[in-house]
């Protein structure tokens, strides 16, 4: 198994959580034998203790009885009453034989020894019943026998356990009554080896006694330990100061023991202790088996754990594995791939989600391939499925040393068509065209390929140049004859380009590229057919070339902004200008609009200029406000500008940004670019107007426009063209053309303009004739925007001084 594979982490999971559970139940238990065998030991040792005080009970009585027999003998009280030691003595020594005692002793009523028998040592006696004569007698023993005999004088006997040369004795006093008392008996066994032997062989625990001198360390007397063991004991138990009865562990070697501390006598030199002890190892040890078995079970457990899991993992990741395998075939695009996964549980509704999603995406990737490699209303392949089944006649081609061809055609009048019809109408004319082209290709025949709008393509793989004219020509003949479509007809024209491998060009893009060039100079030459050749591609390059300059151009600015002044014919003063724009080439120096400004529109990168001059404009115009010069200014807009429903938002963010006002501005839009398309047109020029633009209608008189048009076009002024201006002063017809312009204008309400205006004559006239507005070369040629300033100053001091010329003629007029 893989160390990160769901199959190991389920195994891992089982196990880990078996393991937990096992640990936490070896832990617990131990603890719980642990803690059960502390508090059994403690129980057991409490029972002991009393125990062994039962035991020295029973002894303490079992002396006292030995003294009673002894006390009642009438031979010795005899022997007491006439001083007989030799008696006495001998019959204490016979007597302590007889019960066990080492001590036995004679005190008289003054609680002083007068004869003692001690079956360890020599037997001594005292006549004078001086203690003096008794040096083995230690001072603590008599001390001891003074005040057991004061406890017996009021109980009538007493037991007690008292030290006597440092070791521990069972001691009893008993009255001798003759009937009064005359003397007392004491008796004493030590407490010792048999003592502690009797314990241990009764309870199984250890038993030690040990004397310790005041504040001194204890010393063992007797013990079931060893020795060594007995010694380390010692040396572990508190002082005899300290009251402490209970050890709850003691460690002696490998063994732990809890033990209890039993006081038995103490004196002024001496205490004596015993300790009782119970091994917890040992009351573990039992348990200690039970917790190797669980161990012993939980290693079994692991390993049927891992068994079990392991299988049940293989079940569920077998059928996860599979999938995922599958997902991996899918993902490489084969969706034939089976998933044999006949569980009825989760995995099984998740395998047959997955078939469901698989067949799913088959017929989706379908769907998409269709669309990526079909044109959905034609049916025919696209542009796509067209340069791949290129790419694939050309490999033919070379492989066997041959040619192919490919057609291209671009259909003639076709948006005219669209515009007018509707694009439904036109959708319908595209099929038909593309069942003509299926038809002219015959049964079998390669299909035609439409590669995007009323474009379409024939690929010709092992053919010549002449069947590919021949076609070509056959095709253009069939699309002659008018095509019938709900109740209308429509007369189609086309441009077909034709280029081949290996003639023109060596790989797909290539031949696409040139095949485009021959069809787009066979539309402009309305030449039908044309087979590509490189002169027709040298201009093309030459467009190419144009187009980077002029966005190298707009980049490094490159162009300039020229101006030309507007004159109002009544009064002859400035009231607005045309905004130009010029180009000064890094090579050819000045270049002219008209060398450029056809190509612009004919790219598209006309709204890139248009935007340039309306910004360079409201700078411009902005400047001459903070001078007081407040002039209007008009910049033309193109049939691309007017088709981007985005312009009135792009000049509104000019406005803002130069903080200009919209009134300063007036936009000249050409009739043919309104005619283009009329509806979008309008809803640009509305946008604009609304924003308080004024709109011009610039070289009015030279489109198609009708005045139904006109009279809906929020337009304010009408420009006329300078075609019919020039030479007006010479020409009746001309001048007929702008007095008809000028009434026009004026009747609908619009301003009229007149350009080209180049001699005083043509001024005069148009004043005449009682239009508003001239602009020309009389007045000024186009200028750079900064001379404005100046120019405008000196044109008011030349128009002041004429102004006065006139005053002072016309009062030389009227003086007598």
């Amino acid at each position: 198994m893989r160390l990160h594979s769901l199959e190991s982490r389920v195994v891992t999971l089982f196990i880990g959580l078996l393991l937990t559970l096992q640990l936490a139940a070896y832990f617990a238990i131990g603890n719980a034998i642990d803690r059960n065998a502390r508090t059994a030991v403690e129980e057991n040792l409490k029972i002991n203790e009393k125990f062994l005080q039962r035991l020295l009970d029973q002894n303490a009585q079992k002396l006292i009885q030995g003294a009673i027999v002894l006390a009642k003998e009438y031979a010795f009280r005899e022997a007491i009453g006439t001083h007989d030691t030799e008696t006495i003595v001998s019959t204490l020594s016979n007597h302590g034989s007889r019960i066990g005692s080492d001590l036995t002793m004679l005190v008289g009523l003054d609680r002083k020894i007068t004869a003692y028998s001690n079956t360890s040592k020599t037997n001594k006696t005292s006549n004078d019943g001086n203690n003096s004569a008794n040096p083995e007698l230690s001072k603590s023993l008599q001390q001891s026998v003074a005040t057991l005999i004061q406890q017996a004088e009021k109980s009538g006997s007493a037991a007690s356990t008292a030290i006597v040369d440092g070791k521990p004795y069972q001691m009893v006093v008993v009255p001798i009554e003759a009937p009064v008392t005359i003397s007392w008996v004491v008796m004493a066994i030590p407490i010792g080896k048999a003592l502690v032997s009797d314990m241990h062989e009764l309870s199984r625990m250890q038993i030690s006694l040990l004397t310790s001198e005041k504040q001194g360390n204890w010393v063992a007397n007797v013990s079931s330990l060893s020795d060594g063991d007995a010694s380390k004991l010692a040396q572990q138990l508190p002082t005899a100061d300290k009251q402490i009865n209970y050890l709850p562990a003691l460690q002696i070697d490998d063994d732990q023991y809890s033990a209890r501390i039993l006081k038995l006598a103490q004196n002024d030199e001496f205490n004596t202790i015993a300790v009782l002890q119970l091994s917890i190892s040992q009351a573990v040890a039992p348990y200690k088996e039970l917790q190797r078995n669980i161990l012993i079970l939980t290693v079994l457990g692991v390993v049927v754990a891992s068994i079990i899991s392991a299988i049940t993992a293989r079940r569920i990741t077998g059928p996860v594995r599979q999938l995922a395998e599958t997902a991996r075939a899918l993902g490489a695009g084969d969706y034939t791939a089976t998933i044999n996964v006949k569980q009825k549980d989760e995995i099984g509704d998740l395998a047959r989600t997955f078939m469901t999603m698989r067949d799913g995406i088959a017929q989706r990737e379908k769907e998409i391939s269709r669309l990526a490699y079909w044109d959905t209303l034609t049916n025919l392949p696209n542009r796509a499925l067209f340069t791949d089944m290129l790419e694939e006649a050309i490999a033919s081609a070379r492989s066997h040393e041959k040619s192919c061809y490919v057609l291209m055609m671009d259909l003639d009048r076709f948006k005219h068509v669209n515009d007018v019809m509707g694009h439904r109408f036109g959708d319908i004319l595209l099929n038909q065209v593309a069942i003509r082209l299926s038809a002219e290709l015959g049964a079998g025949g390669t299909k035609p390929a439409r590669l995007g709008g009323d474009e379409f393509a024939i690929l010709l793989p092992a053919s010549s140049k002449e069947n590919a004219l021949d076609l070509a020509n056959r095709i253009l003949r069939s699309l002659e004859k008018p095509i019938s479509i709900e109740d209308q007809t429509v007369d189609l024209g086309a441009g077909i380009g034709i280029a081949g491998f290996p003639e023109h060009a060596g790989d797909a893009q290539s031949l696409l590229s040139r095949v485009e060039v021959a069809m787009y100079a066979a539309k402009q030459g309305n030449s039908g057919a044309v087979i590509y050749s490189p002169d027709i591609d040298k201009s093309s390059q030459q467009s190419l070339s144009l187009l980077s300059e002029l966005r190298a151009a707009l980049e490094q600015q490159a162009f300039r902004l020229y101006v030309q002044p507007k004159v109002g014919l009544d009064d002859d003063q400035v009231i607005a200008v045309e905004a130009l724009v010029r180009w000064i080439h890094p090579e050819r120096g000045f270049i002219f609009p008209d060398q450029f400004i056809p190509f612009a529109e004919q790219t598209g990168f006309i709204r890139q200029l248009t935007h340039w001059v309306m910004n360079e404009a409201a700078r411009v115009c902005h400047a001459w406000n903070q001078q007081g010069i407040h002039l209007k200014i008009s910049v033309n807009i193109s049939t691309r500008d007017l088709l981007d429903q985005d312009l009135p938002g792009k000049f509104a963010q000019i406005l803002q940004n130069h903080d200009v006002k919209a009134a300063s501005f007036c936009l000249e839009i050409t009739e043919s670019a309104i005619m283009d398309d009329p509806v979008r047109a309008f809803q640009t020029l509305d946008k604009l107007h609304a924003m308080g633009l004024e709109l011009s209608i610039d070289d009015f008189g030279t489109g198609y426009s009708s005045l139904a048009y006109l009279k809906r076009l929020p337009v304010h002024e009408l420009k006329i063209d300078k075609s019919f201006v020039l030479k007006m002063e010479k020409d009746i017809d001309d001048t007929k053309i702008v007095k008809s312009t000028i009434d026009l204008g004026h009747n609908m309400g619009l301003r009229v303009v007149a350009e080209g205006v180049e001699n005083i004559e043509v001024m005069n006239l148009l004043k005449e004739l009682g239009c508003d507005q001239a602009q020309g070369y009389y007045i000024s040629r186009p200028m750079p925007s900064a001379d404005m300033p100046a120019w405008l100053s000196k044109w008011q001091e030349q128009h002041q001084q004429h102004q006065q010329h006139r005053q002072d003629e016309q009062n030389q007029l009227s003086s007598p």
